[in-house]
Protein backbone atom coordinates (compact mmCIF):
# COMPACT_ATOMS: atom_id res chain seq x y z
CA UNK A 1 0.00 0.00 0.00
CA UNK A 2 1.33 3.39 -0.78
CA UNK A 3 1.85 5.79 1.92
CA UNK A 4 -0.59 8.20 2.39
CA UNK A 5 0.85 11.67 1.95
CA UNK A 6 3.28 9.84 -0.93
CA UNK A 7 4.31 12.70 -3.91
CA UNK A 8 7.38 11.49 -5.79
CA UNK A 9 5.26 11.56 -9.01
CA UNK A 10 3.72 14.98 -8.56
CA UNK A 11 3.72 16.92 -11.55
CA UNK A 12 3.74 20.99 -10.70
CA UNK A 13 3.35 23.31 -13.49
CA UNK A 14 5.84 25.55 -11.82
CA UNK A 15 6.62 27.78 -15.22
CA UNK A 16 3.13 28.27 -15.94
CA UNK A 17 2.27 30.03 -11.80
CA UNK A 18 5.57 32.05 -12.28
CA UNK A 19 3.65 33.26 -15.86
CA UNK A 20 0.68 33.88 -14.13
CA UNK A 21 2.19 35.33 -11.40
CA UNK A 22 4.26 37.70 -13.86
CA UNK A 23 1.11 38.78 -15.64
CA UNK A 24 -0.40 39.22 -12.74
CA UNK A 25 2.24 42.30 -11.77
CA UNK A 26 2.32 43.17 -14.81
CA UNK A 27 -0.96 44.47 -15.52
CA UNK A 28 -0.94 45.52 -12.26
CA UNK A 29 -2.01 49.73 -11.80
CA UNK A 30 0.79 51.16 -10.73
CA UNK A 31 -0.60 52.35 -6.69
CA UNK A 32 0.20 56.21 -7.72
CA UNK A 33 -3.36 57.61 -7.18
CA UNK A 34 -4.35 61.53 -8.69
CA UNK A 35 -5.61 62.30 -5.07
CA UNK A 36 -5.26 61.26 -1.62
CA UNK A 37 -8.34 58.39 -0.80
CA UNK A 38 -10.77 58.51 1.33
CA UNK A 39 -9.98 55.09 1.93
CA UNK A 40 -6.58 56.09 3.43
CA UNK A 41 -7.97 59.09 5.53
CA UNK A 42 -8.47 57.17 8.39
CA UNK A 43 -4.86 55.86 8.54
CA UNK A 44 -3.04 57.48 11.97
CA UNK A 45 0.06 58.87 10.94
CA UNK A 46 -0.34 61.75 8.70
CA UNK A 47 3.45 61.25 7.28
CA UNK A 48 3.04 58.33 5.81
CA UNK A 49 -0.87 59.97 3.68
CA UNK A 50 1.98 62.68 2.88
CA UNK A 51 4.31 60.06 1.58
CA UNK A 52 1.40 58.50 -0.30
CA UNK A 53 -0.02 61.41 -1.60
CA UNK A 54 3.52 62.82 -2.69
CA UNK A 55 4.49 59.45 -4.50
CA UNK A 56 7.68 59.19 -2.11
CA UNK A 57 7.75 55.03 -3.01
CA UNK A 58 6.57 53.27 -5.71
CA UNK A 59 4.09 50.86 -4.60
CA UNK A 60 5.21 47.01 -4.92
CA UNK A 61 2.78 44.40 -4.08
CA UNK A 62 3.87 40.50 -5.25
CA UNK A 63 1.01 38.38 -7.58
CA UNK A 64 -0.77 37.17 -4.45
CA UNK A 65 -1.52 40.49 -2.98
CA UNK A 66 -2.59 41.58 -6.42
CA UNK A 67 -4.73 38.78 -6.89
CA UNK A 68 -6.03 39.29 -3.27
CA UNK A 69 -7.09 43.01 -4.07
CA UNK A 70 -8.92 41.89 -7.43
CA UNK A 71 -10.56 38.96 -5.55
CA UNK A 72 -11.78 42.05 -3.32
CA UNK A 73 -13.63 44.00 -5.95
CA UNK A 74 -15.12 40.96 -7.52
CA UNK A 75 -16.72 40.37 -4.36
CA UNK A 76 -18.45 43.57 -4.67
CA UNK A 77 -20.68 42.55 -7.35
CA UNK A 78 -21.71 39.28 -5.00
CA UNK A 79 -22.68 41.08 -2.21
CA UNK A 80 -24.82 43.45 -4.23
CA UNK A 81 -26.50 40.25 -5.49
CA UNK A 82 -27.30 39.05 -1.86
CA UNK A 83 -28.46 42.25 -1.03
CA UNK A 84 -31.01 42.45 -3.76
CA UNK A 85 -31.80 39.15 -3.20
CA UNK A 86 -33.25 40.14 0.27
CA UNK A 87 -34.65 43.23 -1.54
CA UNK A 88 -33.00 45.96 -0.76
CA UNK A 89 -32.59 47.98 -3.48
CA UNK A 90 -29.12 49.15 -4.64
CA UNK A 91 -27.45 51.57 -6.62
CA UNK A 92 -23.74 51.66 -7.80
CA UNK A 93 -23.40 53.31 -11.16
CA UNK A 94 -23.84 57.20 -11.81
CA UNK A 95 -26.06 57.55 -14.30
CA UNK A 96 -24.39 60.64 -15.67
CA UNK A 97 -21.15 59.23 -15.43
CA UNK A 98 -21.82 55.52 -16.06
CA UNK A 99 -19.10 54.96 -13.29
CA UNK A 100 -19.30 54.53 -9.41
CA UNK A 101 -19.99 57.76 -7.68
CA UNK A 102 -17.27 60.23 -6.91
CA UNK A 103 -16.91 62.58 -4.69
CA UNK A 104 -13.87 65.56 -4.49
CA UNK A 105 -12.73 67.82 -1.64
CA UNK A 106 -9.72 69.76 -0.90
CA UNK A 107 -9.99 71.29 -4.52
CA UNK A 108 -9.70 67.94 -5.81
CA UNK A 109 -6.61 66.35 -4.00
CA UNK A 110 -8.94 64.66 -1.66
CA UNK A 111 -11.74 62.40 -2.82
CA UNK A 112 -12.90 58.90 -3.62
CA UNK A 113 -15.50 56.29 -4.99
CA UNK A 114 -18.51 55.02 -3.25
CA UNK A 115 -19.38 51.40 -3.35
CA UNK A 116 -23.05 51.98 -3.97
CA UNK A 117 -25.94 52.78 -1.85
CA UNK A 118 -29.17 51.78 -0.73
CA UNK A 119 -32.58 51.63 0.25
CA UNK A 120 -35.65 49.32 1.48
CA UNK A 121 -33.05 47.86 4.00
CA UNK A 122 -35.09 45.67 6.57
CA UNK A 123 -33.86 47.27 9.63
CA UNK A 124 -34.79 50.96 8.21
CA UNK A 125 -36.55 50.50 4.90
CA UNK A 126 -37.38 54.02 3.92
CA UNK A 127 -33.35 55.54 4.57
CA UNK A 128 -30.80 55.57 2.78
CA UNK A 129 -27.88 54.38 3.01
CA UNK A 130 -23.94 54.62 2.50
CA UNK A 131 -22.66 51.33 1.29
CA UNK A 132 -19.42 49.91 1.54
CA UNK A 133 -18.55 46.37 1.12
CA UNK A 134 -14.94 44.67 2.54
CA UNK A 135 -13.38 41.29 2.79
CA UNK A 136 -11.38 40.38 6.01
CA UNK A 137 -9.11 37.42 6.89
CA UNK A 138 -10.70 35.06 9.59
CA UNK A 139 -8.69 37.07 12.30
CA UNK A 140 -9.87 39.95 10.81
CA UNK A 141 -13.34 39.41 11.11
CA UNK A 142 -13.67 38.25 14.75
CA UNK A 143 -12.17 41.16 15.87
CA UNK A 144 -14.74 42.65 13.89
CA UNK A 145 -17.62 41.19 14.93
CA UNK A 146 -16.57 41.39 18.71
CA UNK A 147 -16.13 45.29 18.67
CA UNK A 148 -17.71 46.93 15.63
CA UNK A 149 -16.34 48.54 12.50
CA UNK A 150 -15.32 51.84 14.42
CA UNK A 151 -12.85 50.37 16.76
CA UNK A 152 -11.91 47.10 14.39
CA UNK A 153 -11.46 49.40 10.96
CA UNK A 154 -11.60 52.72 11.83
CA UNK A 155 -10.08 53.49 8.62
CA UNK A 156 -13.00 51.79 7.00
CA UNK A 157 -15.66 53.92 9.25
CA UNK A 158 -13.37 57.35 8.38
CA UNK A 159 -14.48 55.96 4.85
CA UNK A 160 -17.83 55.79 5.22
CA UNK A 161 -17.81 59.06 7.39
CA UNK A 162 -16.81 60.93 4.23
CA UNK A 163 -19.20 59.44 1.87
CA UNK A 164 -21.91 60.28 4.31
CA UNK A 165 -20.76 64.07 4.49
CA UNK A 166 -20.62 64.40 0.93
CA UNK A 167 -23.80 62.74 -0.17
CA UNK A 168 -26.09 64.38 3.11
CA UNK A 169 -26.76 60.46 4.40
CA UNK A 170 -27.23 60.02 7.81
CA UNK A 171 -26.64 56.27 7.75
CA UNK A 172 -24.03 53.47 6.23
CA UNK A 173 -24.22 49.54 5.81
CA UNK A 174 -20.91 48.46 6.35
CA UNK A 175 -20.83 44.42 4.81
CA UNK A 176 -18.25 42.43 5.39
CA UNK A 177 -17.32 39.12 4.32
CA UNK A 178 -14.89 36.41 5.88
CA UNK A 179 -13.07 35.24 3.05
CA UNK A 180 -11.93 31.97 4.95
CA UNK A 181 -15.98 30.34 5.80
CA UNK A 182 -18.10 33.17 3.66
CA UNK A 183 -19.80 34.54 7.01
CA UNK A 184 -21.43 37.72 6.45
CA UNK A 185 -21.33 40.79 9.06
CA UNK A 186 -23.70 43.81 8.30
CA UNK A 187 -23.70 46.97 10.59
CA UNK A 188 -25.40 50.02 10.54
CA UNK A 189 -23.71 53.32 11.06
CA UNK A 190 -24.62 56.59 12.37
CA UNK A 191 -23.08 59.93 10.56
CA UNK A 192 -20.39 61.84 12.35
CA UNK A 193 -20.47 65.21 11.81
CA UNK A 194 -17.61 66.12 14.20
CA UNK A 195 -15.59 63.51 12.52
CA UNK A 196 -16.26 64.18 9.08
CA UNK A 197 -15.24 68.11 9.61
CA UNK A 198 -11.85 66.78 11.23
CA UNK A 199 -11.05 64.20 8.61
CA UNK A 200 -11.36 67.34 5.79
CA UNK A 201 -8.89 69.31 7.77
CA UNK A 202 -6.63 66.68 7.94
CA UNK A 203 -6.54 65.69 4.63
CA UNK A 204 -6.34 70.00 3.62
CA UNK A 205 -3.13 69.75 5.96
CA UNK A 206 -1.11 67.11 4.11
CA UNK A 207 -2.24 68.17 0.84
CA UNK A 208 -0.90 71.83 1.90
CA UNK A 209 2.08 70.64 3.90
CA UNK A 210 5.39 71.67 2.08
CA UNK A 211 7.48 69.05 4.13
CA UNK A 212 6.42 65.90 5.69
CA UNK A 213 4.26 65.97 8.80
CA UNK A 214 6.07 64.76 12.09
CA UNK A 215 6.70 60.91 12.58
CA UNK A 216 3.97 59.08 14.03
CA UNK A 217 6.64 57.73 16.28
CA UNK A 218 10.57 58.30 16.47
CA UNK A 219 11.16 54.41 17.76
CA UNK A 220 10.95 52.39 13.89
CA UNK A 221 9.85 48.88 15.94
CA UNK A 222 6.89 50.65 16.85
CA UNK A 223 3.97 48.90 15.21
CA UNK A 224 2.83 51.67 13.57
CA UNK A 225 6.09 52.18 12.05
CA UNK A 226 7.57 48.44 11.76
CA UNK A 227 4.87 47.37 8.95
CA UNK A 228 4.92 50.78 7.32
CA UNK A 229 5.44 50.31 3.46
CA UNK A 230 7.35 53.75 4.06
CA UNK A 231 9.63 53.09 6.81
CA UNK A 232 12.96 53.10 5.25
CA UNK A 233 12.13 56.59 3.93
CA UNK A 234 10.94 57.76 7.09
CA UNK A 235 13.85 55.78 9.72
CA UNK A 236 15.92 54.67 7.02
CA UNK A 237 18.25 56.18 3.93
CA UNK A 238 16.01 55.37 1.10
CA UNK A 239 15.50 58.65 -1.23
CA UNK A 240 12.12 58.92 -2.78
CA UNK A 241 11.03 58.42 -6.28
CA UNK A 242 11.75 60.93 -8.58
CA UNK A 243 8.30 62.27 -9.65
CA UNK A 244 7.26 65.83 -9.98
CA UNK A 245 5.08 65.25 -6.37
CA UNK A 246 8.91 65.27 -4.86
CA UNK A 247 10.30 67.82 -6.35
CA UNK A 248 11.11 71.16 -4.81
CA UNK A 249 9.55 72.98 -7.75
CA UNK A 250 5.98 71.48 -7.51
CA UNK A 251 2.88 72.80 -6.47
CA UNK A 252 -0.48 70.94 -5.69
CA UNK A 253 -2.89 73.87 -6.31
CA UNK A 254 -6.12 74.83 -4.36
CA UNK A 255 -7.70 73.75 -8.04
CA UNK A 256 -6.84 70.44 -7.52
CA UNK A 257 -4.12 70.56 -10.53
CA UNK A 258 -0.29 70.68 -10.24
CA UNK A 259 1.95 73.61 -11.21
CA UNK A 260 5.84 73.92 -11.74
CA UNK A 261 7.73 76.78 -11.06
CA UNK A 262 10.98 75.68 -12.97
CA UNK A 263 8.78 75.70 -16.23
CA UNK A 264 6.94 79.43 -15.31
CA UNK A 265 4.19 77.69 -13.39
CA UNK A 266 2.49 75.36 -16.00
CA UNK A 267 0.30 72.97 -15.09
CA UNK A 268 1.17 69.24 -15.01
CA UNK A 269 -0.92 66.70 -16.41
CA UNK A 270 -0.71 63.15 -14.13
CA UNK A 271 1.62 61.25 -16.57
CA UNK A 272 4.12 64.58 -16.47
CA UNK A 273 3.84 63.93 -13.03
CA UNK A 274 4.57 60.47 -13.05
CA UNK A 275 7.81 61.06 -15.93
CA UNK A 276 9.58 63.98 -13.99
CA UNK A 277 12.19 66.00 -15.59
CA UNK A 278 15.79 66.53 -15.31
CA UNK A 279 15.09 69.55 -13.73
CA UNK A 280 13.54 67.40 -10.41
CA UNK A 281 15.33 68.62 -7.80
CA UNK A 282 14.12 66.41 -4.06
CA UNK A 283 12.51 68.62 -1.20
CA UNK A 284 16.02 68.88 0.55
CA UNK A 285 14.01 67.25 4.18
CA UNK A 286 13.34 64.38 2.61
CA UNK A 287 17.17 63.41 2.19
CA UNK A 288 17.86 64.45 6.04
CA UNK A 289 18.25 61.34 7.49
CA UNK A 290 21.36 60.53 5.30
CA UNK A 291 22.38 64.22 4.52
CA UNK A 292 22.31 67.84 5.38
CA UNK A 293 21.41 70.48 2.81
CA UNK A 294 25.03 73.09 2.75
CA UNK A 295 24.17 74.92 -0.47
CA UNK A 296 21.83 75.95 -3.16
CA UNK A 297 21.39 77.52 -6.36
CA UNK A 298 18.17 78.62 -7.27
CA UNK A 299 19.41 80.02 -10.28
CA UNK A 300 21.37 77.15 -11.36
CA UNK A 301 19.15 74.42 -10.00
CA UNK A 302 21.48 72.49 -7.33
CA UNK A 303 22.08 71.71 -3.86
CA UNK A 304 25.01 70.65 -2.51
CA UNK A 305 24.44 67.97 0.38
CA UNK A 306 26.94 66.67 3.20
CA UNK A 307 26.77 63.35 4.08
CA UNK A 308 26.09 62.85 7.86
CA UNK A 309 28.25 59.98 7.86
CA UNK A 310 31.40 62.14 7.12
CA UNK A 311 32.09 60.87 3.57
CA UNK A 312 31.76 63.93 2.45
CA UNK A 313 29.73 65.72 -0.22
CA UNK A 314 27.49 65.47 -3.58
CA UNK A 315 25.24 67.68 -5.66
CA UNK A 316 21.53 67.36 -6.68
CA UNK A 317 21.87 69.39 -9.94
CA UNK A 318 22.70 68.58 -13.28
CA UNK A 319 25.17 66.01 -14.93
CA UNK A 320 28.39 65.54 -14.57
CA UNK A 321 28.99 67.09 -11.57
CA UNK A 322 25.65 66.70 -9.92
CA UNK A 323 23.59 63.77 -9.46
CA UNK A 324 20.29 63.49 -10.94
CA UNK A 325 17.61 62.59 -8.58
CA UNK A 326 17.51 59.37 -10.06
CA UNK A 327 20.51 58.66 -9.15
CA UNK A 328 20.25 59.29 -5.70
CA UNK A 329 16.95 57.18 -5.46
CA UNK A 330 18.80 54.43 -6.87
CA UNK A 331 21.93 54.62 -4.76
CA UNK A 332 21.80 51.76 -2.53
CA UNK A 333 24.64 52.90 -0.36
CA UNK A 334 24.68 56.53 -0.07
CA UNK A 335 27.81 56.94 0.62
CA UNK A 336 28.80 56.38 -2.79
CA UNK A 337 27.24 59.75 -3.76
CA UNK A 338 30.53 61.03 -2.87
CA UNK A 339 32.87 58.72 -3.89
CA UNK A 340 35.85 59.90 -6.26
CA UNK A 341 35.93 57.31 -8.27
CA UNK A 342 31.77 57.11 -8.94
CA UNK A 343 32.03 61.02 -9.81
CA UNK A 344 35.25 60.42 -12.08
CA UNK A 345 33.33 57.51 -14.10
CA UNK A 346 30.08 60.02 -14.37
CA UNK A 347 32.36 62.62 -15.31
CA UNK A 348 35.03 60.99 -17.79
CA UNK A 349 32.26 57.81 -19.56
CA UNK A 350 28.80 59.37 -18.92
CA UNK A 351 28.02 56.95 -16.61
CA UNK A 352 25.05 56.77 -14.23
CA UNK A 353 24.32 55.56 -10.77
CA UNK A 354 21.62 52.88 -11.66
CA UNK A 355 19.74 50.71 -9.73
Amino acid sequence: MAEIGFRADLKLATATLAAIDAACVRHADDGLRPHLGASLIGRECERQLWYVFRWAKLPRHDARMVRLFQRGQREEDVLVGLLRAAGVQVVTIDPDTGRQYSFAACGGHFGGSMDGAATDIPDAPKTWHVLEFKTHSKKSFDELTKIGVAKAKPEHFAQMTCYMGWTGMKRALYVAVCKDDDRLHLERVDFDRDLFDRLILKAARIIEAIEPPPRYSEDPAHFVCKFCDYRDLCHGTSAPLPTCRTCSHSTPERNGTWTCARHQGRVLSVTEQKIGCQAHRIIPVMLANFAEAVDASDADNWVRYRLKDGSGEFVNGAPPDGLESAEIYAAEHKSMLANNLVQTLREQLGARVVA
